[in-house]
């Protein structure tokens, strides 16, 4: 049976690149005060950067909603922006939509979710009917990745 130790949100506005990494520095913190290991706490910080940079740069910000279990740690990104059209190559390294002012000052290299894929034990990528994208990743507690 598990039960959860700690719930947390975070806020993310869309192209706002002065606090982009905010919630992914709280998350890490977080993980660290409750006495992670260094390697889970890393794992988990890239994914949430990475979720919360894709909400910044493409989803028009959203939420980061953190989850603590006995089991796992799950966090869930859901943004405001028009989805995910072609999930197949979004998982390919290399692969963005960013435009040319995005990629000038250094991001929306299409490394966002490979990197998240390889960083969680799972990875759930739904687009929502009205818009949006919701992405649920978990690291479970004890495994190794």
């Amino acid at each position: 049976m598990s039960a959860t130790l700690c719930k947390k949100e975070f806020y993310v506005q869309k192209f706002d690149f002065q606090h982009a990494g905010k919630a992914a520095s709280d998350v890490r913190k977080l993980l660290m005060d409750y006495g992670y290991e260094q390697q889970l706490v890393r794992r988990v910080a890239i994914a949430a950067y990475e979720a919360e940079m894709n909400m910044v740069i493409h989803g028009q910000g959203g939420t980061l909603a953190l989850e603590i279990d006995f089991e796992y740690i799950q966090l869930v990104a859901e943004d405001n922006g028009p989805g995910i059209p072609n999930l197949q190559l979004a998982m390919q390294e290399g692969y963005s939509t960013a435009g040319d002012e995005i990629r000038e000052i250094g991001f929306g290299a299409g490394m966002g979710l490979p990197n998240i894929n390889r960083c969680v034990d799972f990875l759930g990528i739904q687009n929502k009917p009205q818009g949006g994208t919701i992405v649920t990743m978990q690291v479970s507690l004890g495994a190794e990745k």
